[in-house]
């Protein structure tokens, strides 16, 4: 399994689970829709009312887990908040996955987070014997 694997993985996936941590050092995790990039970017849009947005601006440090039944992919990320050119680009990929996307844009508060990773675990159990994979930042830089 190589990085590029593990992309395509990510791309079959349009649900994960974000974890942020909370000013208090609680942890907190939410579902939300994404989308991967060819260049590992992961992206989905929130409103900025939430505790994830709040928690994310403090701290921009999130892991992440996608895939079930088995099959997972857990992540530790860099996030940023997307403007500019970077939020044109990583638009298009995520209606690619939601292409009702653009009907939240007048929701106020709506925003677009990118998460890339700076360490990656892909763990299939399906398989016997089973895969697990792990991919450090110097292999997900460049991709």
């Amino acid at each position: 399994m190589s990085p590029r694997d593990l992309i395509a993985f990510l791309k079959q996936h349009k649900l994960g689970v974000v974890a942020t941590t909370a000013s208090d050092g609680a942890a907190q995790a939410a579902v939300v829709g994404i989308a991967t990039s060819s260049e590992l970017e992961i992206v989905f849009d929130t409103l900025t009312s939430t505790r994830k947005y709040q928690n994310l601006r403090r701290d921009p440090r999130a892991a992440l887990v996608v895939g079930w039944d088995e099959c997972t992919a857990q992540l530790d990320c860099i996030v940023d908040e997307l403007h500019g050119d970077e939020l044109e680009r990583l638009k298009v990929v995520y209606y690619e996955a939601y292409p009702d996307g653009p009907t939240r844009l007048a929701w106020p508060g709506l925003c677009y987070i990118r998460l890339r990773p700076t360490w990656a675990r892909f763990s299939d159990y399906r398989t016997k014997p089973e895969v697990i994979v792990e991919f450090g930042a110097r292999e997900l830089r460049g991709l």
